[in-house]
């Protein structure tokens, strides 16, 4: 993972900044830890786009806060977020 590259993305396609900080902190929490993501947050998420997601994710990932968690398993939960969030804004609500 090459950090030069993900901060290359990341300021090429404004990725910190598609995002409210409450859905940045909800994505992050469904991720890195255990949680939730809202329809809101989901509507969020994929507007950032796939690029941007996974840049960020493994942009974390190179933070040594995070040097004892699996990579694999991260970037797993990432990938299972992001469909799940594609799946969420692809169906109609059942309750407008």
């Amino acid at each position: 993972m090459a950090t030069k590259e993900n901060d290359q993305i990341i300021k090429d396609n404004n990725c910190e900044t598609k995002m409210g900080l409450p859905c940045v902190l909800e994505a992050f929490t469904s991720i890195f830890e255990t949680g939730t993501i809202s329809s809101k947050c989901c509507g969020e998420l994929v507007g950032l786009g796939k690029v941007c997601h996974s840049a960020l994710v493994k942009r974390a990932l190179e933070n040594p806060l995070f040097k004892d968690l699996s990579p694999a398993r991260i970037i797993a939960k990432s990938i299972q977020t992001w469909n799940n969030c594609l799946a969420l804004i692809d169906s109609p609500s059942p309750s407008a």
